[in-house]
């Protein structure tokens, strides 16, 4: 798995064709020098704006990633857009690069929260995207495509949630992604939270939203496979998978994280400190780690409805207790998940007594048992 951290776009604005080129010489040197590895069975080209790339820098970009590690057949190659970002000769452009999958991160369909967000998009610019992918897709130009919702939103109402599922669905993406509200830096949401003024959902009401959200999508025919994440059959995303499964991954450019052999490596997310780290980087391969920590593990398999293998501590058991008997909580012989959707909606309370254990667990001389 190869997310391509093109983060060329939160400099200074949307940046000129010198600045994307300089960036992209620094992304193709570090891919150029990465060890090799197996052929890749997913791509995953965003982060930023990939869309300011043409389509021709798409296609150098997956041409790069064959010649050091090749592409399996029928590898999943999937291209973030934004709505206002693109058009329907630009998507064509795209899959003719090798693009066989697109996120589109739609957000909301209110005029009035994409302004917020601070999105260029509009609810039209949405339709029509979404109208263009559907088109390629019954073609079959495109393999599957999804679309971003946030939820979670100030003022929002399990009635006004409803309605946005029910766009959301009219619209038969073959996969969608719900996200809570991250209020970033510079946004309207940040002024308001330093004010005091960000009224958020209270956690009742949060824990509705997502559990309104997995009965719409269940009767919509969405399996529920990981936290954020529905899909029809057919169309979960590999690179979820493999990013929620804890297994490895290789990692591009500002700002993104690799981890091919399980330690997680994040680089600089500015265009001087990653060509700076690209310096000390090279030569020399990163060498194998002892893998992930057990907390990091728990927590990814906590959040794919198949949950994780693990031979619970006591102590551990005792902190989860509460959440088995509300039925939040399963244990299925070695294995523990949580329930769907009711224990998905309070994954964040049973996650955070996982924590408190592995500090404490950490603060002992023995280290805790791996699963």
């Amino acid at each position: 798995m190869v997310p391509l951290g093109d983060r060329a776009s939160a400099e200074a604005g949307a940046p000129g064709q010198a600045s994307i080129t300089a960036y992209l010489a620094l992304l193709h040197r570090e891919i150029a020098a990465s060890p090799s590895g197996p052929p890749l069975s997913t791509v995953y080209v965003g982060g930023g704006t990939p869309s300011l790339l043409s389509a021709e820098q798409v296609r150098e970009l997956l041409m790069a990633l064959r010649r050091r590690f090749g592409l399996a057949p029928g590898a999943e190659v999937s291209l973030e857009l934004d709505p206002a970002s693109f058009d329907q000769q630009r998507l064509a452009g795209y899959l003719a690069a090798g693009v066989t999958r697109v996120s589109l991160g739609g957000q909301s369909f209110s005029d009035a929260v994409l302004e917020q967000l601070g999105r260029r998009h509009r609810r039209q610019d949405l339709l029509e995207a979404a109208g263009w992918l559907q088109q390629e897709q019954r073609r079959g130009r495109l393999a599957s495509w999804s679309l971003d919702l946030i939820q979670g939103l100030p003022q929002q109402t399990l009635a006004g949630w409803r309605e946005q599922l029910q766009q959301a669905i009219a619209l038969q993406p073959p996969h969608l992604s719900i996200y809570d509200l991250i209020v970033e830096p510079g946004t309207v949401f940040e002024r308001l939270e330093r004010r005091g003024e960000l009224a958020l959902p209270e956690a009742d009401l949060a824990a509705d939203l997502m559990e309104l959200t997995a009965h719409a999508l269940a009767a919509a025919g969405y399996g529920h496979y990981e936290i954020s994440n529905y899909a029809l059959p057919g169309h979960a995303s590999r690179h979820n998978r493999v990013y929620w499964s804890g297994a490895g991954w290789w990692g591009f450019g500002m700002g993104a994280t690799a981890a091919p052999w399980g330690q997680r490596e994040a680089r600089p997310r500015t265009r001087e400190a990653y060509a700076a780290w690209l310096e000390r980087a090279e030569p020399g391969p990163p060498q194998p780690s002892p893998g992930m920590p057990l907390d990091e593990q728990l927590m990814v398999g906590l959040r794919r409805r198949e949950g994780v293998l693990l031979e619970a501590p006591e102590a551990l058991r005792r902190r989860w207790q509460p959440f088995v008997e509300q039925g939040v909580l399963r244990q299925e012989g070695p294995r523990w998940r949580l329930s769907d959707p009711e224990g998905l909606a309070l994954s964040n309370a049973v996650l955070r007594e996982l924590l408190v254990w592995w500090e404490e667990a950490s603060a002992v001389a023995d280290p805790p048992p791996s699963p």
